[in-house]
């Protein structure tokens, strides 16, 4: 069995000061310690875990994580802390979910701030160290969530009649030559992040009956965020990008761009919207208010105009309606294990830095 991944740093010491070998003896020790009990949690109470961390159960077998057995483990905080994946610029989410933020205090009694995140993995590490509490994950780093933070998908944006769904579209400069996805061969095309579905993942299981090869036929460069592969793609940048539709839509509505300037060559079947997720270990009768409030809550107009017309958070599950998500991942040779997510963090952190240049 692998032992827990469990990220964690010894704190600098301050100036002039000096780390004793027994201090460092003493805070390896502690480290054992943990490793152990969560080594014990998983080898004599879990009777099912199927692709979830060491650190989870899933004795349901519903491929989330179970809340903890010990009520002591349980987590209710006097601050709640939300965030929403970072597909464009955190800081403009952070004034779209203000209306809702305000509602989430008042329905749970408790002080809501809105968390910004710079990448779908720093997400993900906040989920799993406890800081993140609830939160909006992209399509496809929602199976990390899940696996590796213990994140309960619960809701995505929708109306009432169905959740929202987004295509992946393929995009290019309107004068530019390219008419036909085999025109990519030899050419600059944007990818999102690793993690991203439609920016990443959804390319390279589809593209390949396409008669495409991302890496091979074309070269692949990492953009960091879906508004950059789109404004990249409008400045001559990149020669195309794989972009989520209700990104490029959001966008031109908001008059960051002229959809006009771009053309759609390939466009593929829907997938579901970031999902919307909980940690596992929160107190169950402050999960379950959490899930009122999010279920019973309509999107005032401007947030609708945001987020393509949906009024309301539509209840949704991991196992039935991620299943699509996590066939395209397969497909494309995803895991979503420690070791994957280690490697995934050096992806998208290369590519933050290399979209700040």
């Amino acid at each position: 069995m692998n032992a827990p991944y469990a990220p964690f740093s010894i704190p600098a010491p301050t100036s002039f000061s000096i780390v004793s070998s027994r201090a460092i003896t003493r805070m390896v020790a502690a480290l054992t310690l943990g490793l152990a009990a969560c080594t014990a949690y998983a080898q004599g109470e879990c009777t099912n875990r199927g692709d979830l961390d060491a650190m989870y159960c899933d004795e349901n077998k519903d491929l989330v994580a179970d809340a903890p057995k010990d009520a002591k483990r349980y987590k209710n905080p006097s601050t709640i802390v939300f965030t929403y994946t970072p597909v464009e610029d955190p800081a403009v989410y952070e004034n779209i979910f203000k209306p809702f933020t305000d509602y989430l205090g008042k329905c749970t009694a408790k002080r809501v701030v809105f968390y910004q995140v710079q990448s779908n993995a720093a997400e993900i590490e906040a989920m799993r160290s406890g800081r993140l509490h609830v939160g909006g994950f992209s399509t496809g780093p929602t199976n990390y969530a899940v696996n590796l933070a213990g994140a309960v998908p619960f809701a995505v944006k929708g109306d009432a009649k169905d959740w929202q769904g987004y295509q992946l579209w393929m995009i290019v400069k309107k004068d530019s030559a390219i008419q036909k996805m085999a025109d990519l061969k030899g050419k600059k095309v944007a990818h999102v992040q690793p993690s991203s579905n439609s920016g990443n993942l959804a390319p390279r299981a589809l593209f390949p009956a396409q008669g495409l090869v991302p890496d091979q036929d074309y070269k692949v460069i990492y953009s960091g965020k879906h508004d950059n592969s789109i404004t990249g793609v409008g400045t001559g940048d990149y020669d195309a990008a794989p972009v989520a539709s209700d990104v490029f839509k959001r966008m031109a509505e908001r008059g960051q761009i002229k959809a006009d300037d771009y053309r759609i060559i390939w466009k593929s079947e829907t997938f579901p919207t970031s999902s919307f997720a909980y940690a596992h270990d929160l107190e169950p009768k402050l999960r379950d208010t959490l899930l009122k409030c999010f279920y019973e809550y309509r999107f005032p107009a401007e947030m609708q105009k945001a987020f393509g017309g949906a009024d309301r958070f539509f209840p949704i599950t991991y196992q039935k309606d991620w299943a699509i998500v996590r066939k395209v991942a397969e497909g494309s040779g995803e895991k979503f294990n420690a070791a994957a997510f280690e490697n995934l963090k050096k992806r998208e952190a290369e590519a933050l830095a290399k979209s700040k240049k």
